[in-house]
């Protein structure tokens, strides 16, 4: 696993959009229509440059796949981090509709404790590059790495397996328009 810079940015970004394109709880933040792809690209330079801030990014040694985590507790309100935020809002996700997202992500902050957390908002690894076990091995790497405990959520049921053989558990479901959303966590966290 290898710490990111911020040269990486496109790399990163490359990787979760193709990663993401078709997941269901990305499209319910992204704003749908023509434009969709690049509206998804936006939210995960938006998603790079705070785990950049207020995280880590990680790549795999074969720079196929990436990860992005936020340590919660040491996110703050800056000049550069509203102006990201209103960016977010106008372009991505779309002025009639970030009440709605906000209240979803206000729900889900509410799920997690307030102990310092690893909070892994994306894994993914470039849809060619799949199943051969990296994904796997980065997720592997970045528990081992870590001091806190992970926390996450998925809306795919197919994802929600992959996590639970690799350690985590569900500890709650959230319904919202497009589904469910499956919070998990390591099995060794608890609230």
């Amino acid at each position: 696993m290898i710490k990111a810079a911020y040269t990486d940015k496109e790399t990163v970004v490359r990787i979760l959009t193709a990663a993401f394109a078709d997941n269901k709880s990305v499209n319910y933040v992204v704003r749908q229509g023509r434009g969709r792809i690049a509206r998804i690209r936006a939210l995960m330079a938006y998603s790079f440059e705070l785990c950049m801030l207020f995280g880590r990014v990680y790549l795999s040694e074969d720079r196929q796949a990436c990860a992005l985590t936020l340590f919660p507790d040491r996110k703050k309100t800056t000049l550069k981090t509203i102006l990201l935020d209103l960016r977010l809002a106008l372009n991505v996700i779309g002025p009639g509709r970030v009440r709605r997202v906000m209240q979803r992500e206000v729900r889900i902050k509410a799920a997690y404790p307030a102990t310092p957390i690893n909070y892994l908002w994306f894994i993914g690894v470039l849809p060619g590059r799949q199943h051969r076990g990296t994904g796997s091995r980065l997720l592997r790497q970045l528990i081992a790495h870590g001091q806190r405990p992970v926390y996450l959520e998925t809306s795919m049921i197919d994802n929600v397996n992959w996590y639970t053989k690799r350690g985590f558990e569900v500890y709650q479901t959230l319904k919202f328009g497009h589904g469910d959303l499956y919070l998990l966590r390591t099995s060794t966290a608890r609230a």
